[in-house]
């Protein structure tokens, strides 16, 4: 019998900057605001998982099919990573994620320890 999948209850999609790209960051969250997501606050240094400054736009699974080819066309040469929340943070970031850009290593360390709570 095929084990069930989990449920996917959303999308998050993390846009990295550095200094020298944080304006280009500004654009793509200003064409992101244009959608029904919410965006999430800048953090100009790196917080947990996450290496390096982002910021996340939280959207529905019904707006996937929207959004994600609008970053794959508007990400402005930045990473973005986005993944699914069903549940289980490590495997939504690194297993059932997707990257645009270059894929960047993530310190899956503060993960485990916020789903063994």
């Amino acid at each position: 019998m095929a084990k069930e999948s989990p449920k996917i209850r959303g999308y998050h999609a993390h846009i990295y900057y550095d200094p020298a790209t944080r304006d280009a960051a500004g654009r793509v969250r200003e064409g992101l605001a244009r959608f029904d997501v919410r965006l999430g606050s800048w953090h100009d240094e790196p917080v947990g998982p996450h290496p390096k400054s982002m910021y996340q736009a939280v959207f529905s699974p019904d707006q996937f099919a929207e959004i994600v080819p609008w970053l794959m066309l508007h990400r402005e040469g930045l990473d973005v990573l986005v993944h699914p929340e069903t549940g289980d943070t490590v495997k939504d970031h690194l297993e059932h994620s997707l990257w645009l850009g270059k894929k960047l290593d993530l310190d899956i360390k503060p993960l485990r320890k916020s789903s063994s709570r």
